[in-house]
């Protein structure tokens, strides 16, 4: 099992990147890799969750995994527990509090693959890619936030 923790500084509020990162049927349009992503909301799931099933590609490879994504407006938190696809344990939370004229996001990632192998290989990379799909997000951020 593979832990990884970012934080980072952005010039915008905690509630501007809550809303940014809670809007999953985005992320096609900027995050690294996420071919595709469908959004599922039912009368089973609290009014706070979804299932979302994002499609990744890297080059002529792709896969796809759903999880359960929960916002909580009152910790400021949103978490992701995948229900599918290659992992034995896919777990993540994004945390965003109030710091000087902006805010601190810490995202914190918690996986394992069911394969060893493909985890031998995978884990490293999935580290490395998380701070590109950060800088993604900040990227997202000011082009909605300044100029929109």
């Amino acid at each position: 099992m593979t832990q990884i923790s970012f934080s980072r500084h952005v010039p915008f509020t905690p509630d501007q990147m809550l809303e940014l990162v809670a809007r999953v049927e985005d992320y096609p349009d900027f995050v690294p890799n996420c071919a595709d992503m469908q959004v599922t909301r039912s009368p089973a799931l609290a009014e706070n969750e979804c299932d979302a099933r994002m499609q990744v590609q890297y080059g002529p490879i792709s896969g796809s995994y759903t999880s359960r994504v929960t916002v909580d407006r009152d910790t400021m938190t949103i978490s992701a527990r995948s229900l599918d696809g290659p992992f034995a344990h896919l777990d993540s939370k994004w945390t965003f509090i109030p710091e000087g004229t902006g805010a601190k996001i810490q995202f914190d990632i918690d996986v394992s693959f069911s394969n060893r192998f493909l985890g031998s290989v995978a884990e490293p990379l999935f580290a490395r890619k998380q701070e590109e799909i950060i800088d993604a997000f900040v990227k997202r951020a000011s082009e909605i936030y300044r100029n929109g």
